[in-house]
């Protein structure tokens, strides 16, 4: 990022609280019930490449703080579907829905999906006049821009986050009841892969765009003194018709003297978010894999996290696999294996099985040198490994026992 969503050094320093830092002494495990049970951590970020199992562990860690007696709001913008189905809901949109036999201990919880375009609207809804508004939301280039524009989602991440946290936000329940709710705490779920982090660029991107050098040539002809450039910008827009449209053009120069009163309140609020994140109230989470790709990301994610003064909580490792029996080595087992295969149906039977266990053996000591090297290279990161499970997440039960493996208090039998 450039700056304009930035704070400055020592207002950063002021005000964050370094959780877990790539360098430093050795951080030990990391204690997911601490986390959640601190009523001072009201945001917590769950980011991550694709596939590791980011979206099922947001989940997770907020059916586990709700059943703690929080009031959680879920937030995800992964396009997958996979969380509204664990949580017993038919869709996730862009409305907090409350997750049913949820919450013995007097906690909530409600998820949501995050549509873009939707929170989009609402902003211009909440900041326009009325006939500003329409204008704005029926204008064709405002279409294409908040539903295609390359950072919109993460903007408007950023936004609805915002609306979220710290304040009572209204919503229409599928009953037609209107609700007024407050959460005291709220889990992110971000996009795959390295576009996880991009929301901390978007306020910045979606600036340049609005307020860069081409945007103030469409405006600058019905603008005061810049009126003596109409015969040169003539001479542009003519160039442009011809490769745009005259039509497309004319879009453009609509919606950005519509938006142009907006887009003070856009900076602002984008400012106040990014401020947000890198609060004390915040954590973040990276998720990961054992495997090589997913270790280097996480790796980039922890010293991203460091270089914006982010407080990182830890890192959470999916789907490790155990040792199996670990009085038997996997050189052990192949040896004996390597007898037995010619011998008897029963023998060949017993040689499988130790092939199978070998393999198991290996996969678990790779796995353990790629934790082990991250925890080398960055010592001060807490770190959480959730063992493999046999099958899919699908429910509410299968949450809860993430959550338990989360905060390491059972193992799976796998």
């Amino acid at each position: 990022m450039t700056g304009r969503a930035r704070t400055s050094p020592s207002t950063r320093r002021g005000r964050t609280s370094p959780r877990g830092a790539p360098g430093g002494p050795p951080a030990g495990a990391l204690d997911i019930d601490q986390l959640l049970a601190d009523r001072t951590t009201e945001i917590i970020v769950c980011c991550g490449s694709g596939g590791v199992g980011k979206t099922t562990t947001a989940a997770a860690l907020a059916l586990r703080a709700a059943e703690q007696g929080r009031n959680v709001c879920v937030l995800t913008i992964d396009p997958a579907r996979r969380l509204a189905q664990a949580m017993g809901l038919t869709e996730l949109d862009n409305t907090p829905r409350p997750v049913k036999d949820v919450g013995l201990d007097g906690g909530t919880l409600d998820a949501m999906m995050l549509d873009m375009k939707r929170t989009f609207d609402e902003v211009v809804e909440a900041h326009a006049t009325p006939e500003k508004a329409q204008q704005i939301l029926a204008n064709p280039f405002y279409v294409a821009l908040s539903s295609s524009f390359a950072g919109t989602q993460e903007y408007m991440a950023m936004e609805k986050l915002g609306q979220l946290h710290g304040q009572a936000t209204s919503f229409i329940q599928d009953s037609g009841e209107k609700v007024t709710k407050a959460w005291d705490l709220i889990v992110v779920d971000t996009p795959p892969s390295r576009s996880a982090l991009d929301f901390l660029d978007a306020p910045d991107r979606l600036a340049s765009m609005l307020d860069g050098r081409f945007i103030k040539l469409l405006l600058a002809p019905t603008k005061g003194p810049a009126r003596i450039l109409s015969a040169g910008f003539g001479i542009v827009t003519s160039a442009l018709n011809k490769v745009l449209g005259a039509q497309v053009l004319t879009d453009m120069q609509t919606f950005v003297a519509a938006f142009d009163t907006l887009f003070g309140g856009f900076r602002q609020r984008a400012e106040g978010t990014y401020a947000l994140l890198q609060a004390r109230e915040t954590a973040f989470v990276v998720v990961a894999a054992p495997e090589p790709a997913a270790m280097r990301e996480a790796s980039y994610f922890v010293e991203r996290l460091a270089g914006e003064q982010m407080p990182l909580a830890g890192l959470v490792v999916n789907r490790v696999h155990q040792n199996g029996a670990d009085g038997l080595s996997g050189a052990d087992a192949e040896s004996a294996g390597r007898k037995l295969a010619q011998g008897d149906e029963s023998d060949r039977m017993t040689a499988d099985l130790l092939a199978i266990h070998a393999e198991r053996m290996r996969v678990a000591a790779r796995e353990s040198r790629l934790k082990r090297s991250f925890s080398a290279a960055h010592p001060g990161v807490p770190t959480a490994s959730v063992a493999a499970l046999a099958g899919d997440v699908h429910d509410l039960d299968g949450l809860r026992e993430i959550g338990q493996l989360l905060a390491g208090q059972s193992q799976p039998v796998s």
